[in-house]
């Protein structure tokens, strides 16, 4: 029987009349009512502890949600998804990123292939590239070994290896440097070279299909910046490629030998656990990679094995759904309590826009509801002194994500206390806020007591590990991996596709050759686009 459309499923209609009931009540009440929340609406896994008892909720909320999610069959697609069915319907693929970390000797076989085999015989390969490199063993043209590993790609083929890099840089070889290279901006790739020395220089080129723009350009730049500089023979030895397109690599110039490959079921925006992660393998070394991944694995074991009521990326997945369908929220705030995290805020900008951004529903049919919300943050504090007054203030209710560990990698006097007394303190005052008698009683004129007021009963969840390490961050990764899962199943779209990444390739394609012709070209564009061109082609002489 097919599911009915998401406004027609009896929770949702549930849903709405509770919303009716609950959305004027305040966290100061719901607190007041109950001394044990703080307690109760929490949940942990992997090493990580989720306290959602700031949420504007009740049990009644938690268990319409879940009931939402069984009618919405959460727990068969995810299912569907571990065993390599084809959810990705508009490609007929299957989607299994969570067999890129599942352990040497399981096996899954998909279409006649045991998978996890293969993803295991990359890794070795992998591990033997990094230990190389990381040895001295693997030398440049010159005989010089390799100091400076450059990666080269956009979209999943950057933002995974520069998070995961920045994430985990106290963990990795000081002795290497690591850039990333992915704006088509030739400022990006100047820059990333500019006191680099070829001979000591390896290029990673990371694409999919070997025909990505963007990454073909700086690609082909790298080429020309190591000829130019130690001459055509040198390619072999400063170039290796991750792709799953053998002969576009090697028409390239990279030696097939060099190529370590991935699978169509690997989305570029959960790839960072696949080959596409070999810059981070190489700085962290194999066995800290191997951690990661098993990280990745202990959250997808629990959200495939622990109950609903119990499980995060369930309840944060529904409390999504909760603020963006029921009480209008447009975007969720992420904010990691660590600098290390700086880059993870954009990195789950691709993973849930790209995602969840859509606008049918798995058989094509326009949706009547909010999806996708935009997903930002930036490390505190530094956030608290810029955005954090709208989050506070403002009319806009956005819900945010703290994230928060019990130790520092780099503890300093008392900075750590300070900066985690930050999230307990942002989390009290943005549920709490600051009431007009409160605001009174400080002694404040009356004519400023209106702006003082802070209303509260802005939601957060509060996520708490010990430390920083990889096997939190493949855990971290995998929580919101399977959050955005949840989300997409609920709103039934194709969380797996991304077609509206390449309607503006393709024009951009065509329009190269218009900016670059030495004749004036015959535009038959639109006149504002006409205009623009022919604008360019002056300013650019």
């Amino acid at each position: 029987m097919p599911i009915p459309p998401l406004r027609e499923r009896p929770a949702y209609e549930a849903l709405a009349q509770h919303y009716s009931t609950i959305q004027d009540r305040h966290l100061r009440e719901l607190f007041a009512q109950d001394v044990t929340r703080g307690e109760r609406f929490s949940a942990e896994a992997a090493g990580i502890y989720l306290d959602y008892s700031k949420n504007r909720i009740t049990e009644e909320t938690v268990t319409l949600l879940l009931q939402l999610a069984k009618e919405s069959e959460l727990e068969r697609r995810r299912d569907a998804m571990f065993a390599g069915e084809p959810i990705n319907v508009s490609e007929n693929r299957a989607v299994l990123h969570v067999a890129l970390r599942m352990p040497k000797g399981t096996s899954l076989v998909v279409d006649g292939v045991d998978v996890v085999a293969e993803v295991h015989q990359v890794l070795d390969r992998m591990a033997d590239f990094a230990t190389k490199i990381r040895s001295g063993a693997w030398k440049g043209h010159t005989g010089k070994p390799i100091r400076n590993i450059v990666n080269i790609g956009i979209g999943g083929s950057d933002l995974g290896p520069v998070m995961a890099y920045e994430a985990l840089r106290h963990y990795t070889d000081r002795n290497l440097t690591f850039r990333f290279v992915s704006n088509v901006d030739s400022t990006n790739f100047v820059e990333a070279t500019r006191d680099l020395v070829a001979g000591e220089t390896l290029f990673i080129v990371s694409s999919k299909t070997f025909s990505t723009l963007e990454t073909l350009t700086n690609a082909t730049s790298a080429r020309n910046w190591i000829i130019d500089r130690l001459g055509n023979q040198a390619v072999a030895k400063h170039f290796v490629a991750v792709s799953t397109n053998t002969d576009r690599v090697a028409e390239f110039g990279i030696d097939p030998a060099n190529m370590f490959g991935f699978w169509d079921w690997v989305g570029g925006r959960y790839s960072m656990d696949s080959a596409i992660g070999l810059s981070t393998m190489v700085a962290l070394g194999s066995e800290r990679f191997g951690e990661l991944l098993a990280g990745f694995h202990a959250m997808d074991e629990h959200f495939r094995t622990a109950a609903p009521e119990q499980n995060l990326p369930m309840l944060m997945g529904l409390l999504t759904v909760w603020y963006v369908n029921f009480f209008g929220a447009q975007s969720i705030g992420v904010m990691p309590y660590d600098q290390y995290l700086k880059r993870f805020p954009a990195y789950l900008q691709q993973l849930t826009m790209e995602s969840n951004g859509k606008h049918v529903t798995l058989d094509g049919a326009n949706v009547n509801y909010p999806t996708g919300p935009v997903f930002w943050g930036e490390p505190g504090t530094n956030g608290q002194h810029s955005f954090y007054q709208l989050i506070h203030q403002g009319t806009a209710l956005i819900p945010v994500d703290l994230i928060g560990f019990g130790k520092s990698l780099n503890p300093l006097r008392d900075h750590h206390d300070i900066l985690t007394s930050n999230v307990f303190a942002q989390a009290q005052a943005l549920a709490f806020g600051k009431t007009e008698e409160e605001v009174r009683a400080e002694g404040t004129p009356e004519a400023v007591v209106p702006h003082r007021i802070m209303e509260g009963n802005r939601p957060t969840n509060v996520l708490l590990a010990e430390k920083l390490t990889p096997y939190v961050l493949g855990a971290l990764v995998a929580l919101y991996e399977h959050s955005v899962f949840t989300q997409g199943t609920i709103w039934g779209i194709d969380s797996f596709d991304q077609w509206g990444v390449e309607l503006g390739k393709q024009l951009a394609l065509a329009i190269v050759p218009e900016l670059t012709s030495a004749a004036d070209p015959e535009l038959g564009h639109d006149s504002s686009t006409n205009t623009l061109i022919r604008r360019y082609r002056a300013l650019k002489g």
